[in-house]
């Protein structure tokens, strides 16, 4: 027995040894970020400008790959089964990794599949309609929806995502019933909103607000609570008489369980340096998205998110299925 321990005990530090030599080399080869959603969206313009940034403090590339399908857990899914080697990494929102276990309750993975790096941004939820919509304001929307129950259709990035809990929130507020369309990404989604296919988006204003300047589409509300820089005219939730509609979001990087906590220190480093950057907070003011305060970046805080997120969306969801 003595034996034994001696060797599983040998054992372990030759393991400890050898995951501390790989994390110091690391990294030797690009890494590969996974967006949940089709390119164009939320999620996967806020990979690429962090990623980009995050390459420079890595010395590698970040590979953006997108994997659309199922609100984000087709992607997750390849994301949890992936070698824990800090070489394949996500980004998540509040969708993809909180509200999914309550929308997908038999998927193959679990908050605890993921270990958390840094939380990269925060981003506000708003409702855009199509251009000729005949509702010019919030109250005559309201109006006209409780008119035609069931007429009016919302588009959104897929059961799941962070889009379709905009969507769920707002109609659940304003107490409305809406069809909501579930697309492979949000870029699609609004795509068909300026094209008239739908008569609008649940969508985050970093994809559709130079949609909204460019009126294309119209902007309803911004569930904030504080107007947007970029859309000042916009009104917020409680300005246009629906305080109740909140949509303030989070974009996160997760690795697969397992993965050595010396890598995801490295990470998380690179992640910091990003989102602390003048080119990533330019490019984030000008899509009305915020990065974390410096006492929001640790990767702690972004468990902690996972955890609250996942208990508030489950009610949100339960309640009038």
């Amino acid at each position: 027995m003595m034996r034994l321990m001696m060797r599983l005990a040998v054992a372990a530090a030759a393991f400890s040894l050898a995951a501390a030599a790989h994390a110091q080399d690391y990294p030797k080869r690009p890494i590969n970020m996974i967006v949940p959603f089709a390119a164009g969206g939320t999620s996967d313009v806020i990979a690429r400008v962090v990623a980009e940034e995050m390459a420079k403090s890595l010395g590698q590339p970040i590979v953006i790959e997108n994997v659309a399908g199922a609100g984000g857990s087709t992607a997750l899914t390849r994301a949890a089964r992936a070698e824990a080697d800090g070489y394949t990494i996500a980004i998540g929102n509040a969708g993809t990794s909180a509200a999914t276990y309550t929308i997908y309750p038999k998927l193959p993975f679990t908050p605890g599949s993921f270990v958390p790096i840094a939380m990269v941004a925060k981003t506000f939820g708003i409702v855009a309609l199509r251009k000729d919509f005949p509702a010019k304001n919030l109250q005559d929307f309201i109006a006209y929806a409780k008119k035609n129950p069931g007429k009016v259709n919302l588009g959104h990035a897929g059961a799941g995502s962070s889009n379709f809990l905009i969507c769920k929130s707002f109609a659940q507020a304003a107490g409305i019933d809406v069809t909501l369309v579930g697309y492979r990404g949000a870029a699609p989604a609004l795509t068909d909103a300026i094209g008239g296919q739908i008569d609008g988006v649940c969508d985050s204003a970093a994809s559709v607000s130079q949609a909204i300047d460019d009126k294309l589409v119209r902007g309803l509300v911004v569930g904030s609570t504080a107007r947007l820089a970029t859309l000042s005219d916009l009104p917020t939730s409680a300005e246009a008489g629906l305080p109740d509609f909140e949509a303030q979001g989070w974009n996160g990087l997760f690795a697969p369980k397992g993965t050595p906590p010396a890598i995801v220190a490295k990470l998380n480093a690179a992640a910091k340096a990003a989102v602390e950057s003048e080119a990533v907070k330019k490019r984030f003011h000008d899509l009305s998205t915020v990065a974390p305060d410096a006492n929001e970046q640790a990767s702690e805080v972004l468990g902690q998110l996972v955890t609250r997120d996942v208990e508030k969306y489950r009610k949100l969801l339960e309640e009038k299925k």
